[in-house]
């Protein structure tokens, strides 16, 4: 493991107000008392790996991320179990995922292990911050990456700046979902940046978001650049579908992201009796299915929202569908409460894929 200096805080959140926030912690509400934060510096690599108080930074007005966008992030989980101890879900994924988005982006590659210290850093020292297990709530831990060279030019920065925050969290969908299949907007393209985690893809999904609700739905599916006809991602997640012939249908992998959430579902779902199949799939194929019955349960996926049922379509051409009787399904239940359970402890882990950090 690294070496990280600490710097404690000389104001720390009392524990009256720590314990009310836990309470109903919301989603990005509340941040834990430190960060981490590492240095990149063109010539001499990663240095410095600290823990400081949570505070505002200072950045150059002409820092490159503020201008050209070079930026990414990730998003992972800690849970406290029944006995106490706290554990972490497939964090050398993200790690792995990082490293691709940064190439993908151009930035300096911060070492997997390095990820993961960080992140075990920041959990351990925060661990009173991490809620209890009821209502699924958990301690959401962002890890992130910016260019921070001072540099109007237009190439990749040389320098660059790392940190991991953390904010309680409940469950960031409470209810069921219905998508409005947008005909004006994509989320990517083969050879853009759908395969990365940057801020970029999510600031650019905001209108179509807006497009949504204005149609009577709560996110939006997206459908490939080219031709409107292949789906991709519902919203900032991974979508899947229930087929009646005992499938588990998402798109393949190429122009969206490689969810965590989604690689785990794949592999549990032999244990629901479903058949994992990655494959093209169009837009007609879905909603011809779900008319039919053909396909009688649809859900999305990603580590925010873990599994979230959805049980409607609304589209220009087609109006409003629902899926199935409009209830979570069954399939989909099963494998939710399948992953939640592996996450908290209290199912069996035989892919090894949770981690204890204290």
């Amino acid at each position: 493991m690294a070496e990280f200096s600490i710097t404690n805080t000389t104001a720390p959140t009392t524990d009256a107000a720590r314990h009310a926030a836990l309470a109903d912690p919301g989603f990005g509400r509340y941040y834990v008392d430190h960060q981490v934060v590492i240095d990149h510096i063109d010539g001499d690599g990663w240095q410095d790996p600290r823990v400081i108080p949570m505070s505002e930074w200072a950045l150059h007005p002409a820092a490159a991320v503020l201008h050209y966008g070079q930026e990414i992030f990730e998003g992972l989980k800690a849970y406290r179990r029944d006995d106490d101890s706290i554990w972490l879900f497939r964090p050398d994924r993200n790690a792995a995922r990082f490293v691709h988005s940064a190439e993908r982006m151009a930035m300096a590659t911060l070492p997997e292990d390095l990820f993961i210290d960080s992140v075990r850093q920041l959990v351990e020292l925060e661990q009173a911050w991490v809620p209890v297990s009821e209502n699924e709530q958990s301690l959401y831990i962002r890890p992130f990456m910016i260019a921070s060279e001072p540099y109007l030019g237009v190439r990749e920065a040389n320098n660059y700046r790392f940190a991991v925050i953390a904010t309680p969290a409940g469950p960031y969908y409470s209810e069921p979902v219905k998508l409005w299949i947008t005909p004006n907007y994509t989320r990517a393209a083969p050879g853009g940046t759908g395969t990365a985690k940057c801020g970029g893809n999510y600031a650019s999904s905001l209108v179509a978001t807006k497009e949504a609700a204005a149609n009577g739905c709560g996110q939006v599916l997206w459908t490939d650049g080219a031709e409107h006809k292949w789906v991709e991602e519902c919203g900032t997640m991974n979508i899947m579908f229930v087929t009646a012939d005992g499938e588990l249908v998402t798109p393949a992998l190429g122009s969206i992201l490689a969810g965590v959430t989604r690689d785990s579902i794949l592999k549990l779902a032999p244990m629901h009796d479903l058949t994992p199949v990655e494959r093209p799939i169009t837009i007609d194929e879905v909603l011809d299915g779900v008319a039919s019955g053909q396909i009688p349960e649809v859900f999305a996926c990603g580590t925010a929202a873990v599994v979230t049922p959805i049980t409607g379509f609304n589209s220009p051409d087609r109006g409003v569908q629902k899926v199935g009787d409009g209830q979570p399904g069954v399939k989909t239940r099963a494998i939710r409460q399948h992953l939640v359970d592996i996450q908290y402890g209290r199912a069996e882990d035989p892919f090894g894929w949770t981690q204890r950090v204290c």
